[in-house]
């Protein structure tokens, strides 16, 4: 089997808790390496549940390099995207952008460039 690819989900409202985190308990390919948050309240309790360490959004590139994550699937409020989207993609990992991709046509227009 080769290597699993190590995720981490930014953003955990209820996008990622109904239809994101779930889906990794059955995940053959996958597995959850980090989970990204601004609610100190939700780090404790997703972390403990998934068994997984929680960092906080100023500590993203921090997270994603110390948990040799691989890809990061963007769950944020839909302002948010762009920021983390850019940040994920300037540390080299893989994004995969709940829709809608950003707000403006200027900013999946600057998604788009930095992924390149």
């Amino acid at each position: 089997m080769s290597k699993k690819i190590r995720y981490a989900i930014v953003g955990l409202g209820h996008i990622a808790q109904t239809a994101v985190l779930p889906v990794f308990k059955h995940a053959e390919n996958s597995e959850l390496a980090a989970l990204v948050s601004g609610n100190p309240e939700k780090h404790r309790e997703l972390s403990e549940r998934y068994r997984v360490k929680a960092h906080g959004y100023d500590d993203l590139e921090n997270a994603l390099e110390k948990e040799k994550v691989d890809a990061v699937y963007i769950a944020t409020p839909n302002i948010l995207h762009r920021e983390h989207t850019e940040r994920a993609a300037r540390a080299g990992v893989h994004v995969l952008c709940e829709k809608p991709m950003a707000t403006t046509q200027d900013d999946c227009e600057a998604m788009i460039r930095e992924a390149k």
